[in-house]
Order: structure tokens, then C-alpha cells, then sequence
């Protein structure tokens, strides 16, 4: 009898195992035959799911943000204005395991991006959907007065994007002279500012 395989699991094993093989090891290391045998699999089958391995990391890096975007809409819920800007930028922080994890991932595309215009484009749209929804509750905040910033706010939704990026690979660079704590009193202090 044929073993049945759940085609859609086989695919998550597969995007689990490039992230870890990313995080652990460099996105150069992330190679068809490491991702394979890090999900406990033969070379030849990823094949079955994914044409390359750009695909493979492209899925990798969509998933991730897929599973970011879900955790946010769950933190936010019911919150607008400053308290909803607030989550959101603290989530795109590394101040758990889960969020260095997926720092660590985001920041190994961005290289590799520069190089792969498939790749690049998906962190374009996904950086512009985020930017979208910082604009936006920013706007929010202004207009229920918790703001007083005359900025232009596409230009704060970038300035605080920009910190958000900036915090995130020093703290990963320089985990002893930039903690948790400190990158949360960084954040929320900027916000303050406004």
C-alpha cells in the first residue's frame, strides 16, 4: 500500500528546515542537500515541492512573514493609535527567542536580496506593507492627539523603521552592549519623543 504523504506538511518541514539551517548556519550554507537533510529527507525530494532552491528560501522567507504578520494582527487587536504602533514595532524586535529567530532569518536575506531580484522583491512589498501600517497608525495617533510631531509621517514611519532595523542587528551583533531591556527603553523613548 502507498504511504500517504501530506503534501502541505512536507512543505513546512521543508520551509522549518531552511530557517534553521539559515539561522544556524549563513544563508551560503543553506544549500538543496543541507536543507534536505536537515528535514530528514533525500536531495531528490525536495525537487517534489520546489523548483530551486531560491524558491526554497523564497517560501522560507514568505512563511516568516506570514507567521510574523498573524502574531501582529493578534497583538493589535482592538488597539489603534499609539498602542497599536507601539506593538507593532515591538514585535519586530528581537526581545524573545521566537523574534531573534526570526530576526536572525530577516537580516541573512539581506544580502543574499541584493543579489536575487526574486528575493529582493519580496522583501520590497513586504517592507512596504509594513511601512503602510506604521503610516497608517501613525496617522491614527495624530489625529487622536497622541502626537504632536508636525513630520511629514511617511518620513517618522521611515525614521522609526530605520531604528527598528538599526536596533535589531546591533543587538544581534553586540548581544552584551544592547539587550532586551535596552532595546525596548530605545523604542518606546522615541515613541515618547513624538
Amino acid at each position: 500500500m502507498p504511504k500517504i504523504v501530506d503534501h502541505e506538511e512536507r512543505r513546512r518541514e521543508v520551509l522549518s528546515a531552511a530557517s534553521t539551517v539559515i539561522v544556524r548556519d549563513g544563508i551560503d550554507a543553506a544549500t538543496s542537500r543541507a536543507i534536505a537533510k536537515e528535514a530528514g529527507l533525500s536531495n531528490g525530494v525536495l525537487g517534489h515541492y520546489f523548483t530551486d532552491k531560491d524558491e526554497i528560501l523564497l517560501s522560507a522567507l514568505r512563511h516568516s512573514h506570514q507567521r510574523i504578520r498573524a502574531r501582529i494582527t493578534r497583538r493589535v487587536e482592538g488597539l489603534t493609535g499609539l498602542a497599536a504602533l507601539r506593538e507593532v514595532l515591538l514585535d519586530n524586535l528581537p526581545l524573545d527567542a521566537e523574534r531573534d529567530q526570526e530576526t536572525r532569518l530577516e537580516i541573512s536575506f539581506w544580502s543574499r536580496s541584493l543579489a536575487v531580484e526574486r528575493l529582493a522583491a519580496v522583501q520590497r512589498a513586504e517592507a512596504a506593507e509594513l511601512r503602510a501600517a506604521v503610516r497608517q497608525l501613525l496617522e491614527q495617533a495624530r489625529t487622536a492627539g497622541e502626537i504632536r510631531t508636525d513630520d511629514d509621517l511617511g518620513v517618522v514611519a521611515e525614521r522609526l523603521l530605520a531604528l527598528v532595523d538599526g536596533l535589531s542587528l546591533r543587538s544581534l551583533l553586540y548581544p552584551d552592549q544592547l539587550g532586551r531591556a535596552e532595546l525596548e527603553r530605545i523604542l518606546i523613548t522615541t515613541l515618547e519623543a513624538l
